[in-house]
């Protein structure tokens, strides 16, 4: 066994869809920073969707891959050296935004929730898929109907104190844990039913292009901000000063 699980065309494609979409959220972010777009635009309508839609995919397809990496039996190796690279991740997100923007700094944004997430989810990986499914509907539907305001503080990203702490991207365990449930339990119902080849479609040179960004996906969640950020900021000094 060499340790690496298979790719599937389908899930790359996936992820670069989701991250198109996180692009275009916050490029729209950066441009209402800088006045391009009137305040409020990212965080209401379409765009407040957007931003959750995004999320979820996120989050449901790391779910995916921790089955399609670990289904068959956990590879310790394999899933702490996964982790570590998500929580190194997790960790710059936290120092970046820290220094960059002190008031917002992200302490449980996707990363971090996908790395607590893949811990919790080791616990699923053996469980029927329907036990999976309904445990997600409680993860989604716990926090609607009862909070505890004792789980603030350091204990916030649980997601049950019933506040929502000042940060620029906050993804808390509840309940932000079901779509990586229910990504656990699609590959596990994909594995039942043997559909895992219907993703392995035929690598097109055009489907090999548009597939790359979601091979990459952490390293391009990482530096795009960055980029936009940086662009947008060039763009507006330039422009007010023609």
């Amino acid at each position: 066994m060499t340790g690496e699980r298979p790719r599937y065309l389908a899930i790359d494609l996936a992820r670069t869809a989701a991250l198109a979409g996180m692009v275009v959220f916050h490029f729209c972010y950066d441009l209402e920073i800088f006045g391009w777009l009137p305040q409020g635009t990212v965080v209401t309508g379409w765009f407040w969707w957007q931003a959750r839609i995004v999320a979820g995919s996120f989050i449901f397809l790391a779910g995916l891959g921790l089955w399609l990496a670990q289904g068959k039996g956990v590879r310790p190796r394999a899933f702490l050296h996964r982790l570590a690279r998500i929580a190194a991740a997790a960790a710059l997100v936290t120092l970046a935004t820290r220094l960059a923007m002190p008031g917002l700094t992200i302490f449980y944004g996707i990363l971090h929730s996908i790395a607590v997430s893949s811990v919790l989810g080791l616990l699923f990986l053996r469980l029927p898929a329907p036990v999976t499914v309904l445990a997600a509907a409680a993860v989604a539907i716990l926090p609607q109907i009862w909070s505890n305001p004792a789980l603030g503080g350091w204990l916030v990203w649980i997601g049950l104190s019933g506040t929502v702490p000042i940060t620029a991207d906050f993804e808390p365990l509840f309940p932000w844990f079901a779509p990586f449930l229910l990504g656990i339990a699609t590959g596990r119902g994909l594995s039942h039913f043997g559909l895992w080849p219907a993703l392995d479609w035929p690598a097109t040179p055009l489907l090999r292009r548009l597939a790359w960004p979601g091979q990459h996906s952490l390293a391009i969640y990482l530096i795009h901000q960055p980029v936009l950020f940086g662009a947008v900021f060039a763009f507006t000094w330039v422009w007010w000063r023609l």
